[in-house]
């Protein structure tokens, strides 16, 4: 695979949620931390994705907000 992006994250499914329209993908990427990612239903079941299968969490963004109270 090669992309443009520059923060891949290669890791395994550890949770799959399947709704109606939308999947909800879950990667722990270090013990204890997951991403969570919404999804088309589709689009989950075209990339194969089920629990233990292998995933890459592609994070492309120009800037991260950061709050307080």
């Amino acid at each position: 695979m090669k992309i443009s992006a520059r923060n891949v994250l290669k890791e395994g499914v550890t949770k799959l949620v399947e709704g109606v329209v939308n999947s909800e993908v879950t990667l722990e990427i270090a013990p204890g931390v997951e991403i969570v990612s919404i999804i088309r239903r589709d689009s989950a079941k075209s990339l194969g994705l089920a629990e233990g299968k292998e995933a890459s969490a592609v994070i492309k963004a120009s800037n991260v907000t950061i709050a307080v109270n």
